[in-house]
């Protein structure tokens, strides 16, 4: 008697880990989609991934399938009971519809702390220092010219929104430079988790931080948290760093915050229409841009693939998820 193996359907590309993806046949089906657009992706879902039991999804993979949500959930047959992200960040897949059809998610969360905050530390180094506008400057020929003094870190007060693992690892780099942190979560941290770290709420967070650095995932409740409102509660001068993604932010509020000298400095690894970018700060030099590089080593992304590779398998064999999202952590 032949038994059939669960069909598993990758989504976007597997650039680094392609073994272990291949070790995966010992106990599953595997294909890649060769959907070209999410109109063809939904007739596929009727068709040759009618049985589809989990996704491996890349970040990438939105511009084929478009978002996670309700109106492509309900295509999916009843087999489908996994979509396992490649990335700490999942705002492309909306929970709560996944959750009522009985869909459990993975992430990456851990495997891009380290990496991410290296990006992030970069970023505050650059602002407080002035990096950009002296690059700049020095390629049209000026030396040290057109440049103000800038500022050391040492003795700064770094206030991270979002005390995660990312926002943890910051802490790390951050207070060896000097620095002192403070932060804002949904909850307090443990004082082991804390580390020294002082909770305050988050208006003072915004009243009192010379740097603020925006380490919380995108939702509903934290899109626009950072918006007019918020930037009219901070300290003039302020220097602001986002490193999670782009639409914790209102760009069109923070151009108007850099014109008026209430930021001085900014560092930006995401953005709110990526790849696209206001042009308010593409044409200011007080702004670092980066394309969205936190986790692009190729020691991280390889730690990523195995991870989500590891949470397929490990849905298959056991029924559980190594690192469900939090949403859902009660449902296994």
């Amino acid at each position: 008697m032949t038994v059939t193996k669960p069909h598993i359907l990758l989504l976007g590309e597997i650039r680094h880990a392609k073994a272990e993806w291949e070790a995966l046949s010992d106990v599953a089906t595997l294909s890649v989609c060769d959907s070209a657009n999410r109109e063809q992706f939904i007739k596929d879902l009727k068709g040759k991934y009618s049985d589809v039991v989990a996704v491996y999804r890349t970040f990438n993979s939105v511009a084929i399938t478009g978002r996670f949500d309700a109106e492509l959930l309900k295509e999916f047959s009843p087999s489908f009971k996994y979509i396992c992200h490649n990335g700490a960040g999942y705002d492309q897949i909306d929970v709560v519809p996944c959750t009522e059809q009985g869909v459990h998610i993975s992430n990456c969360p851990s495997t891009v702390d380290d990496a991410t905050a290296d990006v992030n530390m970069f970023l505050i180094l650059g602002a407080l220092r002035n990096f950009n506008e002296a690059m700049v400057n020095l390629r049209k020929g000026n030396w040290n010219v057109g440049v103000p003094l800038s500022n050391d870190p040492d003795g700064k007060v770094l206030g991270i929104l979002g005390m995660g693992g990312i926002g943890r690892a910051l802490k790390k780099r951050a207070e060896a430079f000097g620095m002192t942190v403070q932060y804002y979560n949904r909850n307090e941290l443990s004082s082991e988790l804390a580390a020294g770290a002082k909770y305050v709420p988050f208006d003072e967070l915004l009243a009192t931080s010379d740097v603020l650095s925006l380490n919380l995932p995108l939702n509903p409740k934290t899109r626009h948290i950072i918006n007019k409102e918020a930037f009219d509660k901070m300290k003039d001068g302020i220097v602001i760093v986002n490193t999670a993604r782009g639409a914790v932010m209102d760009e069109a509020a923070l151009v108007d915050a850099l014109a008026s000298g209430k930021v001085k400095n900014v560092g930006l690894d995401v953005f709110e229409a990526e790849p696209k970018i206001h042009p308010g700060l593409v044409s200011n030099e007080k702004v670092i841009l980066l394309p969205h590089m936190g986790t692009l080593t190729y020691e991280t992304q390889k730690k990523m693939e195995i991870q989500v590779l590891d949470n397929i398998r490990a849905a298959l064999t056991t029924g559980k998820l190594n690192t469900i999202v939090p949403e859902q952590a009660g449902l296994q």
